[in-house]
């Protein structure tokens, strides 16, 4: 019996409901005894841990979704987690069902908007399918967080804007579709970083022309690129250019760009967050000088001036 429930367990990373224990042939008192020499572990109502309580997200992920009812998947922040689309979610799970459910230690949302397309599997856990996680999470996350989870649900191929299309159709009167339908309506690449989607919004603020995003030149990817103008901008996060091997490589890179005929200008985060202003005019300045397309606009220019200069 207890190899017949491992074997079962396994499947559902570690995890079986009471319904599943019964139809396996244990009624309640064999359950009770399995209890209390430490073969089931009780998580939530109804749903128990065979052998050991595994320590991993993915279990408390099955687990929350069990106790929620057959028709219950994870959702909102815990799915875009577990899609790797947003960070780790230390909060309670989160979970959607079409009946309502309350169990502590789990965020339930209910839906009557779930339909097949909406749902999925994903490391073995009934999950919402990625296009409906960004539908859920447009509910909940700050705007420049949901930016970053549609472009990250972009980057794994996860969703096209096709899909996003189709659910937004069917989802009138979300809360969450102002914001979304603003980020879909903007074009281009999608960014790979939270830097990459900073630097996009003080292109927008200080209304400087679009960049290309994530391009290739000269044989070198690069982060922003005015192709006209032949200016590039590289984004200089800590992450990956503050080591000496990284140092030598972007310099490398800079003068080779540099013998093709590109201006490359590095922007830190520090410099983006506290001299917006000194890095707009400066950009302003270098696109009039190269191109006639963007001609120096004087009142614009005047506007970014000041303590920041």
């Amino acid at each position: 019996m207890d190899d017949r429930l491992a074997s079962a367990a396994a499947r559902q990373h570690g995890m079986l409901t009471r319904e599943q224990l019964a139809r396996a042939g244990l009624n309640r008192e064999a359950i009770k005894y399995r209890l209390a020499i430490g073969r089931l572990h009780l998580v939530h109502r109804c749903v128990y841990a065979v052998g050991h309580v595994p320590p991993s997200p993915n279990a408390r992920a099955m687990a929350a979704v069990l106790a929620c009812g057959a028709d219950a998947v994870l959702s909102h922040r815990s799915a875009g987690a577990l899609w790797r689309i947003t960070p780790a979610w230390r909060g309670p799970v989160e979970v959607s069902g079409r009946r309502r459910s309350r169990q502590p230690g789990i965020g339930f949302h209910w839906s009557g908007t779930l339909a097949a397309p909406d749902v999925s599997r994903h490391w073995g856990i009934p999950i919402t399918a990625p296009a409906r996680t960004i539908l859920d999470l447009a509910d909940v996350l700050a705007p420049a967080a949901l930016v970053r989870a549609v472009n990250e649900a972009q980057v794994l191929h996860l969703v096209g804007a096709e899909d996003l299309d189709e659910l937004i159709a069917r989802s009138l009167g979300r809360h969450g579709l102002t914001p979304l339908r603003a980020i879909l309506e903007r074009t281009g690449a999608p960014t790979e970083s939270a830097f990459e989607d900073a630097f996009l919004a003080f292109v927008e603020r200080y209304d400087l022309p679009v960049p290309e995003v994530q391009c290739r030149v000269a044989g070198y990817r690069v982060d922003m690129l005015w192709r006209a103008q032949h200016l590039i901008v590289e984004l200089d996060g800590r992450d990956y250019h503050d080591t000496a091997p990284a140092f030598e490589s972007d310099r490398e890179k800079d003068a080779n760009l540099s013998a093709e005929g590109f201006v490359v200008v590095r922007i830190t985060w520090k410099r983006l967050k506290h001299s917006a202003a000194r890095e707009a005019w400066r950009l302003r300045a270098l696109l009039a000088a190269r191109g006639p397309a963007h001609a120096l606009d004087e009142r614009a220019l005047r506007s970014v001036r000041g303590d920041e200069l």
